[in-house]
């Protein structure tokens, strides 16, 4: 990957954009849609998951060991700096995690009845808050953080191979789109504005294509074996903490465990075919 010709670039750039845009998506929908139909956002939830579990340990680790063994002749030394990495990326999206406020984290909580104060057809829904626009500025920003590792994710693996590109892109779409639902709903309750809500939910999108571009142009000058081998296996573990973290405990709010053992089998599938698919081209 030392010599990227600008078709790369610009595709990788524009998978970026699509993933990110998915949360103006979901700021459409959170206006049309109706509210008790969950099935097939908790089978995508779990789909997105499975994705991005497969590409990570199947793809993308992998490319991070191959990338270390280049550079040291013994295995155990790429195996073992291959893991520090992949734990550094867990860490440092956990990181992200907690210095967000939980009240404004646009994430899914960790405790069962947490969980359960969640539910759609809950009262205590997050969209009667009478401090709601607030809410919904608030988690704009904070899924805007959130985005920007995710972007970088995306185009890094565009870069390296367009089909996982491609098929990651897809997967954070998805989970991209009740996160604009998570920011125009409180935005809209409180001001009445479509046009508001609707801008401030792509403007959080829009973190993904800032944090590939940033991300790129600061690791461009030392872009080599080493560099690779770092970021794929920090990246493997964004990746991996957003799956466990963040889809699979949406996948059970909005479904139950088969909904989710479903999406995450599909996910796990396409990514699967995807990969053997794109050898044989």
């Amino acid at each position: 990957m030392q010599d990227i010709s600008l078709e790369t670039f610009l595709f990788a750039t524009m998978l970026t954009f699509f993933a990110g845009f998915a949360t103006s998506i979901g700021a459409i929908l959170a206006f049309f849609s109706k509210k008790d139909n969950y099935f097939i956002l908790s089978i995508g939830m779990g789909f997105s998951a499975g994705v991005m579990i497969y590409v990570s340990f199947m793809e993308i680790l992998v490319k991070s060991r191959e990338s270390f063994t280049n550079l040291y002749e013994n295995p155990i030394t790429g195996e073992f700096l291959t893991i520090i990495c992949f734990f550094i990326g867990i860490i440092l999206t956990a990181f992200i995690d907690k210095v967000i406020p939980e009240d404004l984290n646009p994430h899914e909580p960790k405790s069962d009845n947490q969980l359960q104060e969640l539910k759609p057809d809950t009262k205590s829904s997050l969209i009667r808050n009478s401090k709601l626009r607030r809410t919904g500025i608030f988690t704009a920003i904070a899924i805007a953080i959130h985005n920007f590792p995710e972007g970088f994710a995306t185009f890094v693996s565009a870069l390296e191979n367009p089909t996982v590109g491609i098929t990651i892109a897809f997967a954070i779409a998805i989970h991209n789109i009740p996160e604009g639902m998570a920011v125009s709903l409180p935005i809209y309750h409180a001001t009445g504005e479509k046009k508001k809500a609707f801008w401030y939910a792509t403007l959080s999108g829009l973190a993904e294509p800032l944090g590939a571009v940033v991300g790129f142009f600061l690791l461009l000058p030392f872009m080599g074996d080493a560099t690779l081998a770092i970021v794929f296996g920090i990246v493997a573990g964004i990746m991996v903490y957003i799956s466990f973290d963040e889809l699979l405990p949406a996948s059970r709010v909005y479904g139950n465990a088969h909904t989710t053992i479903v999406g995450i089998s599909l996910g796990m599938f396409v990514m699967a075919i995807s990969l053997v698919l794109f050898k044989l081209i």
